[in-house]
């Protein structure tokens, strides 16, 4: 008779980590400076307070805003901290970027709050293959926050792994 099939990965105690999950589910946004500029290149002070003044910052209520601007201008910095000051009150989470940059600060942070001693002693796979793209600070963001405690780190799938730290004995 033959033996029953044994399933070496799941006998292996690896643990898999998807970076995928640290990318937040809150829908992410962007605020243009441009339609708030005269001629669409000229910041004044006067106009553009006014203008942030009667917007309705709820529009950015449980949102990640990323604050941009679309066009050539010079814009202040006091400019993007009043922004701030009108979208903090509602907004998640507000960044300096364009969506890909807000999705990376978003993703290092959630990196940055993860209890590392969960991990003690584990063989852990970070994942490298899915369906979200993750850029490679979140790679060396993980590896970085993992390797004082983890016994191992590996890239890739459970069934084909590269290995990228073992600590010593």
């Amino acid at each position: 008779m033959s033996e029953p099939l044994n399933n070496k990965v799941s006998e292996s105690g690896l643990i898999t980590l998807d970076l995928a999950s640290f990318i937040p589910a809150n829908e992410i946004v962007l605020f243009d400076i441009k339609p708030f500029l005269f001629m669409e290149l000229i910041l004044k002070e006067k106009d553009f307070r006014a203008a942030l003044a009667v917007l309705d910052w709820s529009q950015y209520q449980d949102k990640f805003v990323g604050i941009y601007c679309s066009t050539d201008a010079i814009i202040p910095m006091w400019a993007n901290m009043l922004i701030v000051s009108g979208l903090s009150p509602f907004a998640t989470g507000v960044y300096f970027g364009d969506e890909q940059k807000v999705r990376e600060q978003v993703l290092l942070e959630n990196i940055s709050l993860l209890n590392a001693g969960t991990y003690t002693d584990q063989r852990v796979v970070v994942k490298g293959c899915g369906d979200t793209p993750i850029g490679e600070a979140a790679y060396v963001a993980i590896t970085h926050k993992l390797r004082p405690t983890v016994k191992s780190i590996m890239y890739g799938e459970p069934c084909s792994t590269v290995p990228v730290y073992k600590k010593k004995s």
